[in-house]
Parts: C-alpha cells; sequence; structure tokens
C-alpha cells in the first residue's frame, strides 16, 4: 500500500488499483527519488506521466511542489487517483490536476497549452519504458514543455533494455534500487 512519505500529507496511506496492470514506485525508491530532487520540488510545476495512483505527484506536491499535472490512460486507475486526491483533500483543487488521456497526445496538448514544467516524471509499464522514453525526450526536445533547467526523470527496470545515448536529452545520471532504476535526463 502506497504511502505519503513526507511533508503536507505525510503518513496518509494511498489506494493502489487491484490486479498486476499497475506497478505503484516502492516506497524506497520514491524516497531515493526525493531525496535527490528535494531541492527542486518546492514551487515547481511537476509533470507525472503513466500515473497510476497518482503518489508520485502526490508528494511532489506535498513536499511543496506549485502545481502538479498527472497523466493517465486507464480508466480504473483513474478511479484510484481521484479517491487518493479525496483522501488528500485536493480532489477539486488548482494545484493538482488529473488528466486521462494517453501520455503523448496529452503531452502534446499539454505544450499546444503553453504548459512547462521542471520536473517530469515518468513510470511507464517497464517492457515498454525505452521506447516510451524515447518519444518523451523527442517532444521535450523539439519543444518547450520542460525548462530549460528542468529534469526528466524515467523509472525502468534493471532486467530490461533501456539505452540512454538514443535518448535526444542529455543523460545525468542512473540509480538502481533493485529491479528500479531511475535514469535522470535534461535539455
Amino acid at each position: 500500500m502506497p504511502r505519503v512519505v513526507a511533508g503536507d500529507f505525510r503518513g496518509i496511506q494511498l489506494d493502489a488499483p487491484k490486479g498486476d496492470n499497475t506497478r505503484p514506485t516502492g516506497d524506497k525508491v520514491k524516497e531515493a527519488l526525493f531525496s535527490i530532487i528535494q531541492s527542486r520540488v518546492p514551487d515547481c510545476d511537476f509533470l507525472e506521466l503513466f500515473a497510476g495512483t497518482g503518489q508520485v505527484g502526490i508528494e511532489a506536491l506535498s513536499r511543496g511542489a506549485n502545481s502538479v499535472v498527472l497523466v493517465e490512460k486507464a480508466g480504473a486507475a483513474c478511479g484510484v487517483i481521484k479517491t487518493n486526491l479525496k483522501k488528500i483533500r485536493k480532489e477539486n483543487s488548482d494545484e493538482i490536476t488529473l488528466i486521462r488521456g494517453g501520455y503523448e497526445q496529452v503531452l502534446n496538448k499539454l505544450l499546444e497549452a503553453g504548459k512547462t514544467f521542471d520536473i517530469i516524471f515518468m513510470d511507464p509499464p517497464y517492457r515498454m519504458a525505452e521506447k516510451s522514453a524515447q518519444i518523451v525526450c523527442d517532444i521535450i526536445a523539439n519543444s518547450n514543455v520542460l525548462n530549460d533547467d528542468g529534469i526528466l526523470i524515467v523509472e525502468h527496470s534493471s532486467d530490461l533494455p533501456f539505452v540512454t545515448d538514443v535518448m535526444n536529452l542529455k543523460f545525468n545520471r542512473s540509480c538502481n534500487y533493485g529491479l528500479a532504476v531511475l535514469s535522470f535526463f535534461s535539455k
């Protein structure tokens, strides 16, 4: 069961969809992620692609993000995210927004709307992490959706290929946490 680790909503237990279609980011990986980006989170604009439970975006909001956009395609996962937003009393908030749709289409719509982000986090199904990261990197490289000093973080599997030199952004580093790997990119 995912939970909010720190900040305004610390300790709140979040729901996760039943079954194995959604794989929430583990608490240890989430804690490590926010330890790495902690100085960037306050007052940032945060985008979570493949939001699943919404827990990473909720954690960012809990730690002082200015705004959070959660993008999720699956209806069951969107229902869980709505439940989790109610748990933190932000279901009708301008601070955090849930958009249902595919990551590529929603990212392009956000770009058309002039939205920009300081941090983009994506946790796609591991089997499609490399391909979806390439698509997101291409969109970022050819637009202003990621601010010039912003970062893209991709969670992927240590057991599956993830070639960083084919990404259309600067690879900064990877951090391994058992099966989960966090890879960091910038413009």
